[in-house]
């Protein structure tokens, strides 16, 4: 699918309790598969390229306008959808976001503890950060928590199982200067992993945090002057009766029902034996500011058990408009001898997801918590990382699409404008997606945001909510381009 770039130069109108799904669950479901022409290549057969395992973050790290990618450690700059090159390694796992907004993305490695700075897209080097709790990290997300345009971080401390440690999850926001404090620590669960969202549309930013050992998962709701633990009182558990809580590993955000408002996707691994019909996966739908902003439990959904389901991650795709879910296993043969493997799960109506690993070209992968998506050669469908490999979406020209990159001014947004959100109006259709930096556990999907719109024809319009509050409204004449969306100015919060 062709691609062009466009720099639009836009005029900006204002804008004037849950319930437990049964567990009941097919082991080897057999369903009808919704029609698809959509493959999945490895990299390797056409690029030479092997990414190599770890936890997967793109990000633009050089400026250029393709996505790079960092993997196990090591930046791989993106040379225009045709190759990668080795630009640097060593700097463990990462999540991405540009802290100083000077138009260059820098790193924070939740496994070293340390952020560097990008030097105009040729190096990186270790910014000073306060000291900080005694920790082990499996995952960190960044958001802007206060308000300010200046990205700030949130890390998940997890544990010492032989030693008995719970380790702390911290917040760091940054100052003008460019300086971290440490302004929360929370030290009653081991996390696995974040992800933020602002979920109630209220202009901030809020974290779910994905919680190990049965022990319940946190939603960070951000109040006036801190963060505030609200998953049990809006349903956002993700677990079932007689258990507090699952055995989180990673969740992911998505309106998965086009409703406009961001629900949630908890992955749980799950222990079905002596020790009990353990939570497994479920997926949680907001129900809106009418209600409270609370979350249904829609639970599975279609997605089959697996003990050792881990790491989500999700697109469109097929391109149809409607999110999909790749979904990582970290045992290759799990409790009694039964196969795992990671999942592609293709929605196939309401509140409806199907296994189509095999059609498309990705069954029989080995374990793994990498799983990252990105478009990544600009030909309007979404590539994967995992297991160590890039695999290319090979989806056939024909359907519609739309991909935007939202660029702050700072001091209105920030430069990369990480926890925007986009509602794309066409027809009677609504899309919605965000740009978020860190999902699953410990990994980052591409900043641009990128609509499969099936056979929707143009024109559109598109709203941007930026972090603060403020909206911006953008009209879209045709379909099948990159837009880059870079506001003069913004309305008022509503």
């Amino acid at each position: 699918m062709a691609s062009t770039l466009h720099r639009l130069t836009l005029l900006l109108a204002a804008i004037p309790g849950t319930f437990n799904a049964p567990q009941t669950f097919a082991e080897d479901p057999v369903a009808a598969s919704p029609a698809t022409s959509l493959r999945f290549t490895d990299a390797e057969q056409s690029m030479k390229f092997v990414p190599g395992g770890g936890a997967a973050c793109w990000a633009d790290v050089n400026a250029d306008g393709w996505t790079d990618l960092c993997a196990g450690g090591t930046v791989w700059l993106n040379r225009g959808g045709q190759q990668f090159e080795k630009l640097a390694d060593g700097f463990g796992e990462v999540v991405a976001d540009d802290f100083d907004n000077d138009g260059f993305t820098d790193l924070f490695s939740w496994s070293q503890l340390k952020l560097y700075r990008n030097n105009a897209g040729k190096s990186f080097a270790v910014w000073p950060l306060p000291e900080l709790p005694r920790t082990v990290s499996l995952a960190a997300c960044w958001s802007d928590h206060d308000g300010d345009h200046r990205p700030d971080l949130f890390i998940a401390g997890y544990e010492d199982w032989d030693a008995g440690i719970t380790w702390p999850s911290f917040f760091l926001q940054q100052q003008p200067d460019h300086q971290f404090v440490l302004t929360q620590t929370d030290q009653r669960y081991r996390a696995r992993g974040a992800t933020a969202c602002d979920f109630d549309q209220d202009g901030d930013s809020d974290i779910y945090v994905s919680n190990y050992r049965l022990q319940p998962n946190v939603l960070w709701r951000r109040e006036p002057q801190q963060f505030v633990d609200v998953a049990a009182e809006l349903g956002a558990l993700a677990t079932s009766p007689g258990f507090d809580g699952g055995h989180s590993i990673g969740a992911a955000w998505g309106d998965f029902d086009n409703d406009g408002h961001f629900d949630l996707f908890a992955g749980n691994f799950a222990h079905v034996d002596d020790r009990g019909d353990q939570p497994k996966s479920r997926f949680l739908r907001c129900l809106g500011a009418k209600l409270g902003w609370k979350f249904e439990d829609r639970g599975p959904c279609g997605v089959f058990y697996q003990e050792s389901w881990a790491s989500p991650a999700v697109a469109d795709a097929d391109g149809d408009g409607q999110l999909d879910l790749f979904f990582t296993s970290v045992y290759e043969t799990a409790s009694f001898n039964v196969r795992n493997q990671p999942t592609l799960f293709l929605q196939a109506g309401e509140w409806q997801w199907l296994d189509q690993s095999s059609p498309v070209g990705l069954s029989g992968l080995p374990p793994t918590y990498q799983a990252a998506w990105a478009d990544f050669d600009q030909d309007g469908d979404p590539d994967l990382v995992s297991a160590g490999r890039l695999w290319i979406n090979q989806l056939p020209q024909g359907q519609a699409w739309l991909s935007v990159e939202l660029r702050g001014t700072p001091p209105l947004a920030a430069v990369n404008a990480t926890g925007a959100q986009v509602l794309l109006r066409i027809a009677d259709r609504t899309f919605c997606r965000q740009v978020e930096a860190g999902t699953g556990q410990g990994n980052q999907n591409e900043a641009t945001l990128l609509f499969g719109l099936g056979q929707l024809q143009g024109p559109a319009t598109l709203e941007v909510l930026w972090p603060g509050g403020r909206r911006s409204v953008h009209n879209v004449s045709h379909l099948n381009q990159r837009l880059r969306i870079t506001p003069p100015a913004l309305t008022a919060p509503r």
